[in-house]
C-alpha cells in the first residue's frame, strides 16, 4: 500500500505544471485555501493559480487584544507579494460560533452557530471591521487582493458590508493613502437564504464563493462535529445539490464568477459532479489539488452534463449514490 501511494503521488506530481483543461478543451481554475501568510509560498508550488480563500481569522485568535490595522496590512501584503500577482481572495474575519477570541466581549450565545457570527459581528463592530477593510485596501497596491464577505444572509447585509467598504475607501482617500482603483468584491453563499436569493446579489458583486461546509450544515440542520448526528451530514443530499446548482446557474447567467471553496471542491469524488453543474473555479486545500486536476483532465463536459442533470432531478439518496458511482466510473474516468 505504501508503494502504491508513493507511485500515485509520483504520477500526480507529473501534472503539477499542466494547465487544468477538460478533455474537450474547457479551462478550469484550481485555487488553494490557506490560513496563514506563510502558507502562500506553497500555493504556486502546489499547481494552484492563486488563493481562492485566505481565512483571516488567524490574525484575531489566540491573543489578548485586537490586531492593529498596520499589523493586518503587513500580513495581507506578505501574501500578496508571495503569490507574484496571482489573485488572493481574503475572507473578512469570520469570528463567532466556535471561533471566539479572548478580547471579544459579546458573551456566550445559547446557539453560537445562529448567533453573532461572520459579517453580523463585523457590522456590529464597524470600527473593527473598517480597520480590516482599510488594511485590505492598502494591500491591493502590492498584489491582486479580492475581498470576500462571509455569512451573508441576504441583500440587506450585503449592502451594509459594501457601505462599510466605501466608507473605508473614503477615509483612505482623505488621508492620501494609496489603494487600487478597482478592487473585486464577493459574497459567500453558505446560508440557504443567500442561495435562494442569490439573483439579487449579482448586481452588487464581482464574484461569489460557495462555502459548502456551512451550507450543508445549515441546510440539513446537522453539526458535522457532533458524533450523534454527523452521519447525517451529506454533501450530495438533493436539497444541497439544488442550492449549489441554482447558485452556479444564476451567477453564470449574470456573468459573475462563482467558485466552491468548501471541502466539496477538494473531494475528487465530486469533481465531475461539480463540473457537470457548470462550476469552473475550485478552491481547496493544496494537498487535494493534483487529484482534482487529474479528474478535470480526464473529463468531457458534453458527456457529464446529461448525467449530472439526472442526478439533480432525483430526490432519492440511493438513486443519487448509484448515479454518482456511474458518473465517476464512466469512460473518461
Amino acid at each position: 500500500r505504501q508503494r502504491a501511494c508513493v507511485e500515485a503521488r509520483r504520477k500526480l506530481s507529473s501534472i503539477r505544471n499542466t494547465d487544468a483543461i477538460t478533455g474537450d478543451g474547457t479551462p478550469i481554475e484550481l485555487l488553494a485555501n490557506i490560513e496563514l501568510p506563510q502558507d502562500a509560498a506553497n500555493v504556486l508550488e502546489s499547481g494552484a493559480v492563486g488563493v481562492g480563500l485566505f481565512r483571516s481569522e488567524f490574525l484575531f485568535l489566540g491573543r489578548d487584544s485586537l490586531p492593529s490595522e498596520d499589523e493586518q496590512f503587513a500580513a495581507y501584503r506578505e501574501v500578496a507579494e508571495a503569490t507574484n500577482g496571482a489573485p488572493v481572495t481574503v475572507r473578512t474575519m469570520d469570528l463567532g460560533a466556535d471561533k471566539n477570541p479572548r478580547w471579544l466581549n459579546h458573551g456566550a450565545a445559547e446557539n453560537p452557530a445562529l448567533g453573532l457570527t461572520g459579517v453580523r459581528l463585523c457590522l456590529a463592530e464597524p470600527l473593527m471591521f473598517r480597520a480590516q477593510l482599510r488594511a485590505l485596501l492598502r494591500a491591493t497596491v502590492y498584489g491582486k487582493i479580492r475581498i470576500l464577505f462571509p455569512m451573508i444572509n441576504g441583500l440587506g447585509e450585503l449592502k451594509q458590508a459594501l457601505a462599510q467598504l466605501e466608507y473605508a475607501k473614503k477615509e483612505l482617500r482623505e488621508e492620501n493613502i494609496p489603494f487600487a482603483d478597482k478592487v473585486e468584491v464577493g459574497a459567500m453563499i453558505e446560508i440557504p437564504s443567500a442561495a435562494l436569493v442569490v439573483g439579487s446579489f449579482v448586481k452588487y458583486v464581482d464574484f461569489l464563493s460557495i462555502g459548502t461546509n456551512d451550507l450543508i450544515q445549515y441546510t440539513l440542520a446537522v453539526d458535522r462535529n457532533d458524533d450523534s448526528v454527523s452521519h447525517l451530514y451529506d454533501p450530495v443530499h438533493p436539497a444541497v445539490l439544488k442550492l449549489i446548482s441554482h447558485t452556479i446557474k444564476t451567477a453564470t447567467k449574470a456573468g459573475v464568477q462563482v467558485s466552491v471553496c468548501g471541502e466539496m471542491a477538494g473531494d475528487e469524488r465530486l469533481t465531475r459532479l461539480l463540473l457537470g453543474m457548470g462550476l469552473r473555479r475550485f478552491s481547496m486545500h493544496p494537498a487535494n489539488l493534483l487529484a482534482v486536476k487529474q479528474n478535470v483532465l480526464n473529463s468531457h463536459l458534453d458527456t457529464l452534463a446529461p448525467q449530472v442533470a439526472r442526478i439533480l432531478r432525483s430526490e432519492d439518496p440511493d438513486r443519487i449514490a448509484d448515479l454518482l458511482t456511474q458518473l465517476n466510473a464512466g469512460p473518461d474516468a
